[in-house]
């Protein structure tokens, strides 16, 4: 009875309602508001511009040296525009079939793709798929950047819409094929067939199309000059997704897939297309990072990019990298990898960097910018001997030497030998381990911590440990940080923020982007000035002295860092932080995966110091004859160096003496023994006698030796 009650009153309040128009009005409301919804979101595809795409074919980015001259470029041979009517059907039938099976009877956005894109997305809570269309793809390529965000996606989808608005189906997938990448720095169709097949677009084949279609998923795994079963795979992907969707018949994907595969081995290149590929690739990064540039743009746009490029110095890094006997020699499996960096100190430009050995990857990893390893002893001009020297320590002092174990954390040599004591200046050119944790833990672990991070070195939590003095970091630096590390040390103390870009012009001559200069004071000149003291010792007198140059003033230090797995012999990352006045250089050297295969055998003073004095060797001309600025230094130590010198030379002195001393004893005592000899022997006359003395001296001398 009362549920039944309920039920009366609950349709009573209900019909209540409706007459009230209460409902009628928020259905109302919705209405408006999606109407609204609707006029804004038609209000941002109106507004939107999407005339670049009016040019089928992109413009040459120019590079520049750092002194105006056309040093490298992303040329146009490499992007080839072509007309709607130059692309075989077979071409466009297979990019749609593998990429946008619905996109000529969708209005851009395929809904249902992008729904279970969505769900992906929540279920794995990051954006993991896009459900893009080709006009999508044409969107993101030409407008957008890469970033895997919502407000990118939304972005995109209104462009998509301007894009079908504003060209036919046919105009959309031509701006399309001329724009997307092929791999091998083939950008468009054209340049692709030409690349690939040594041919003109209009020439493909069904096979040759398929295979083309194919690369736009991975152009640098799937390319048939590397992986030419991967490729042919993927072709034959293609042609069965053809068939599928109606464009050919299964005879043709038969006889496709009988056509011996032809690819093109002569390559006509421009002048300065290609050339310095690893700067180029950080020229492109940085645009895109720093300056918000989209690829598209520097890469096609018609920029005119002015950089720091020293061609000298870049010529010098790559022709010393293409010296396979400066390397020590890499496993049958895998090649033994480096990275080297080269920066003006005074402002912070990059004038030289090359990212790896081998062949090169247009965009792929530059392990002069890009690689993070443990620094090992390179660490430790910046984590101990700054901020010592910083509270009042100086390079004469006398550091502990002695077996160390704090909290658990017992350093060693790497001879496994203790000095007891030594000075500073020799624990910096002998690179000893023990004095410089010695040394952290005596000024505070705070000092040394904050000292790296001033010197521009990111810290993780777990970095903050005593290990920090030997480079022991969770991840590490990279060549480029440690170079601008470093490049205090050659700027009385001052750091530059490193960069490669001057300022970036667009077509038309005008200045879209600019470098501002940042700079950090690290520390005090005389400190500076202090620490190149000491690693100008290690490369006269210490573990970099395989870096010495006749005629370069190169101060310096050598670093390596221990195998995750035991071995007495070997070590993972060998490195090498130099610089000259005008001049910063970080070299790595170490395989990409390290295993108990694949690891340094010998130690790092006879590997990255040779390859850093290579380069400067052949960049000779371009280096100015200048000498470290270190009078007052040297003045102030003048007398300790004297005093030290002179106690090492009494020490060697009293060291003779008492060999002498040692040696004339063991002398007297076989001399009596031979004249007891010959007094039980009378037969024997004196001159045999003495001369048999003589003798036996040379012989006992000779067992001291």
């Amino acid at each position: 009875m009362e549920r039944r009650q309920q039920r009366k009153t609950s349709k009573w309040d209900w019909r209540q309602l409706l007459s009230k128009g209460i409902a009628k009005r928020l259905i109302a409301a919705g209405i408006i508001a999606a109407l609204c919804g609707l006029l804004i979101v038609n209000i941002f595809i109106w507004t939107s511009d999407v005339s670049k795409l009016n040019k089928p074919a992109p413009q040459p980015t120019i590079i520049y040296d750092q002194n105006g001259e056309i040093a490298s470029k992303i040329s146009n041979s490499g992007i080839e525009g072509v007309g709607f009517k130059q692309i075989p059907k077979e071409v466009i039938h297979a990019v749609i079939a593998t990429e946008d099976q619905r996109f000529y009877k969708h209005n851009g956005i395929n809904y249902f793709a992008i729904m279970k894109a969505f769900f992906k997305n929540m279920v794995s809570g990051d954006i993991v798929a896009g459900g893009s269309t080709i006009t999508q793809q044409l969107a993101k390529n030409a407008f957008l950047t890469h970033e895997r965000t919502y407000t990118r996606k939304v972005k995109e989808l209104i462009i998509t819409k301007k894009i079908e608005r504003t060209y036919s189906k046919d105009e959309i997938i031509e701006r399309y094929l001329n724009q997307i990448y092929f791999g091998e720095g083939a950008w468009g169709i054209q340049r692709a067939a030409k690349t690939y097949f040594g041919k003109e677009a209009s020439e493909l084949t069904l096979s040759e199309s398929a295979m083309l279609a194919g690369l736009i998923k991975a152009p640098s795994i799937l390319s048939p000059f590397k992986n030419m079963e991967k490729s042919v795979e993927r072709r034959n992907l293609v042609l069965t997704l053809m068939e599928k969707e109606g464009y050919i018949s299964q005879d043709d994907v038969e006889k496709a897939k009988e056509q011996p595969v032809v690819l093109n081995e002569d390559k006509v290149e421009d002048e300065y297309d290609g050339k310095y590929p690893y700067y180029v690739d950080h020229i492109i990064d940085e645009a895109m990072k720093k300056y918000k540039l989209t690829k598209n743009e520097v890469l096609s746009g018609g920029l005119h990019i002015y950089t720091e490029l020293n061609p000298t110095i870049q010529k010098a890094t790559e022709e010393v990298y293409q010296n396979g006997n400066l390397f020590p020699e890499s496993q049958e499996d895998q090649l033994l990898q480096s990275g080297a960096i080269f920066i003006n100190p005074e402002n912070g430009g990059i004038q030289a960097l090359v990212g790896g050995r081998g062949e090169h990857t247009f965009l792929g990893f530059n392990r002069a910018t890009q690689l993070i390893r443990q620094p090992g002893s390179t660490m430790k001009p910046l984590a101990v001997y700054t901020p010592a020297l910083e509270q009042g320590y100086e390079i004469f002092d006398l550091l502990e030497d002695k077996p160390l174990d704090i909290g658990g954390y017992q350093p060693k040599n790497y001879d496994k030998q203790y000095r007891g004591q030594v000075t500073m200046y020799d624990a910096v050119v002998n690179s000893y381990n023990v004095p410089p944790v010695w040394l952290l833990n005596e000024i505070g672990l705070e000092k040394g911590t904050k000292a790296v991070e001033k010197f521009g070195i990111p810290l993780q939590e777990e970095d903050r440990a005593l290990g920090i003095a030997l480079g022991g970091m969770h991840d590490g630096a990279s060549p480029a940080a440690m170079a601008q590390a470093y490049s205090a040390f050659a700027n009385n103390g001052i750091m530059v923020e490193a960069h490669s870009i001057q300022k970036i012009e667009d077509a038309d001559g005008k200045v879209i982007a600019k470098w501002k200069s940042r700079s950090t004071t690290v520390t005090k000149p005389e400190i500076a000035q202090k620490i190149t003291y000491m690693l100008k010792g290690v490369v006269e007198e210490g573990t970099g002295e395989r870096a010495k140059l006749d005629g370069f003033d190169i101060a310096g230090k050598t670093g390596s860092t221990q195998l995750p797995f035991a071995n007495e012999g070997g070590t993972k990352d060998h490195w090498f932080v130099g610089y000259t006045p005008n001049i910063v250089g970080a070299v790595w050297l170490g395989y990409d995966q390290t295993d108990e295969s694949h690891y340094l055998a010998a130690s790092s003073s006879g590997t990255t110091p040779v390859i850093f004095r290579e380069i400067l060797s052949k960049a000779g001309s371009a280096l100015p004859d200048e000498k470290f600025a270190l009078a007052s230094v040297e003045k102030k130590y003048k007398n300790e160096i004297k005093r030290i010198k002179e106690k090492e030379e009494k020490a060697r002195k009293e060291q003779e003496k008492e060999k002498e001393k040692q040696e004339e004893n063991n002398g007297k005592g076989k001399g009596d023994k031979e004249k007891n000899k010959g007094k039980k022997d009378k037969d024997k006359d004196k001159d045999e006698e003495d001369e048999d003395e003589n003798e036996e001296d040379e012989n006992e001398e000779d067992e001291d030796e």
